[in-house]
Order: structure tokens, then sequence, then C-alpha cells
């Protein structure tokens, strides 16, 4: 005997599939109860991360440019130079930004889903409703926690034995160290800017800046690692998912194409030859 969902053979003497943990004799998936297609979303998710990591690199390590146009300003004394450099600083950070919305926008819809999906899987425990999936990223202090297992209940429940506990927790460990070593690091260099000569006249002072820079890029490395790893381990559980749950999914789908959850009409019969004699 075959597991309808995996294919795997399973024994008699266990109640469900060992690979993908679908009970004996259970169709892949549930009749009657709805799914939502998850390959070309989680295919935009993944790439929107993935646009908004790199676009966190030139952000991140902004110092190794802050201190080449702190030493041109040093040497030309021009603290237009400076200005430059703060705007410059500003317009990648504002980039990254938008990129983090478009990319939370389609992560949150792709959770939601993949969790609503849950549902209609025969052998799946779901410990959280599908409302989690939307305001476990929402809600302060549950979004340092809740996303994080929505996503393995998601992973468990759709990869089976091909689930990834290792690589949920490696994400969401990065992801809070990105957040947390951004968030600090970004209040410390505000505050040990604000204390730079603002119109710098002198050749010491102007020297601050390159040290001010040159002291940033250490700690900056913190979470532009973690933005690097949490990016790309996310991306793969996204795309290993989705393409698990439309596997799955796929399964129940009609043989008629063009008619979902339908059924296909019989053709219609021939008509008569039309310019003949009927009866002859």
């Amino acid at each position: 005997m075959q597991c309808q969902n995996c294919g795997d053979a399973t024994s008699p003497a266990v109640n469900e599939c060992q690979r993908c943990r679908t009970p004996l004799g259970q169709p892949a998936i549930a009749p009657g109860v709805p799914t939502y297609p998850v390959r070309g979303l989680g295919t935009a998710a993944a790439i929107a991360v993935g646009v908004a990591s790199l676009l966190y690199l030139p952000s991140g390590l902004f110092p190794v440019f802050g201190i080449r146009f702190a030493r041109a300003a040093a040497e030309r004394e021009d603290r237009d130079l400076l200005l430059g450099a703060a705007v410059a600083e500003v317009l990648l950070t504002l980039v990254f930004l938008l990129a983090v919305l478009t990319a939370a926008v389609l992560v949150i819809i792709w959770t939601w889903r993949v969790r609503t999906n849950l549902e209609a899987f025969p052998g799946a425990l779901p410990t959280l409703s599908p409302a989690w999936a939307i305001a476990g990223w929402l809600v302060p202090f549950a979004n340092i926690v809740m996303p994080a297992r929505v996503v393995a209940n998601v992973a468990r429940d759709s990869l089976g034995r091909r689930g990834a506990p290792a690589l949920v927790g490696l994400w969401w460990t990065a992801w809070l160290v990105f957040n947390g070593a951004d968030r600090i690091l970004a209040y410390l260099d505000e505050q040990r800017y604000s204390r730079l000569t603002q119109w710098p006249r002198s050749e010491t002072e102007f020297a601050t800046y390159v040290r001010y820079y040159q002291d940033a890029l250490g700690p900056r490395v913190i979470p532009v690692v973690a933005c690097v790893v949490a990016g790309a381990s996310f991306i793969v559980l996204i795309r290993r998912i989705s393409l698990a749950q439309q596997e799955r999914i796929a399964k129940a789908a009609p043989i008629w194409p063009g008619h979902p959850g339908g059924v296909v009409p019989p053709p219609a019969p021939a008509s008569p030859t039309t310019g003949g004699t009927i009866g002859t």
C-alpha cells in the first residue's frame, strides 16, 4: 500500500505515513476544503526577500564609503562632501525600507496562505490559527516568537520528514540578531554623530568624521552577516514549502482542465446532417 500524498510505501502496523504523516487511506487533500495556490506568490516573496537583503548591504556597509567621503572632505576642507555622505546614507536607507515593506506584504500573505492550506491536509496538526499568520508579524512582542512558530508548524506539516526545523531556527535567530543589532547600532551611531562638529573648519574637526566612520564599520558587520543568513535561509524555506504544498494540491486537481471543482458534462450528440432525408 502506498501513501496517496508522497507515494511512500506504508505499513498496516502504523496509522500514518512515516514520511509525510498523512493517515493511511486518506487522500492528499481533504475533499471540499479550499486551498490556495502558493507557488507564484512564494516566488514573488522569495525574490522580494532576496532584493531587500541585498539592498541592506550598501546601507549597512555605508561606513566604507563614508570613510572615503570624510577623507576627501578633510583633504579639501569641503563640508559639502560630508553633507553629501549623510544624504546618500539616508537615501540608501529609504530604498532599503521600501524593499522591506514590499517583502513584508508578500511574506505576510504567503504565510497566511500556506498556514490556511494546512486545514486541507489530512494528518496536519497546526497548533496556531491562521489569524496568527498575520497577527504574529504585526503584534508587538508577539512578533518576537509567533512568526517562527507559524513557519515551523507549516514546515513540519508541509514537508514531513523533509522538514527543516534547524533551518527555521537558523532563519529566525539570524533575523532577531539582525533586527536587534541594526537598531542598537543605529541608535549608537546617531548619538555619536550628534556629538560631531556640525560645521568643521580645522583639519582636526574633519578628522573626527573619518574616525566616526572607521569606528562604525566594524560593528556593522554583525547585522550585515545576520541579514544575509536570514534572507538566504528564509528564501530556501519559502521555496521548499511552496513547492511541497503546490505538489500536494496538484494531486487533488481535476482531470479535466478548465473545470476546477466541477464535473465536465459529456459531449453533446452529433446533430443530423443538414440536407438529408430522415427515415430514408
